[in-house]
């Protein structure tokens, strides 16, 4: 069984900053790829950032110079650092992994965490 839960989430002033951490617990062989994705109310789901576990990042256009991806593979855990928040960042946020859970597994399996809700309201 794999968990992928999210954290970090709340309300904050236009202009603020969180940071979100994603951290993966269970049987976990490895992790190739952790990805953030974003969904706002009425809108479909975005892929924000992701991260491969040899550190290689990208991220949606929307977000470039704002959010920053970091992961930490001893932890099995993502982050994202949101700076500059905006009213339309508002959105649950989301994060995935592909992993295998024993060396035997020759594709990954993609996990999905429940989400933090990010509310950016003065």
């Amino acid at each position: 069984q794999v968990q992928l839960v999210e954290s970090g989430g709340g309300l904050v002033q236009p202009g603020g900053s969180l940071r979100l951490s994603c951290a993966a617990s269970g049987k976990i062989d490895s992790i190739q790829l952790m990805n953030w994705y974003r969904q706002a109310p009425g809108k479909q789901r975005e892929l924000v950032a992701s991260i491969t576990t040899d550190g290689n990042v990208r991220y949606a256009d929307s977000v470039k110079g704002r959010f920053t991806i970091t992961g930490d593979n001893a932890k099995n855990t993502a982050y994202l650092q949101i700076n500059g928040l905006k009213f339309e960042d508002t959105a649950v946020y989301i994060c995935s992994a592909a992993l295998v859970t024993s060396p035997q597994q020759l594709i990954p399996s993609v996990y999905w965490g429940r989400g933090t809700q990010v509310t950016v309201s003065s």
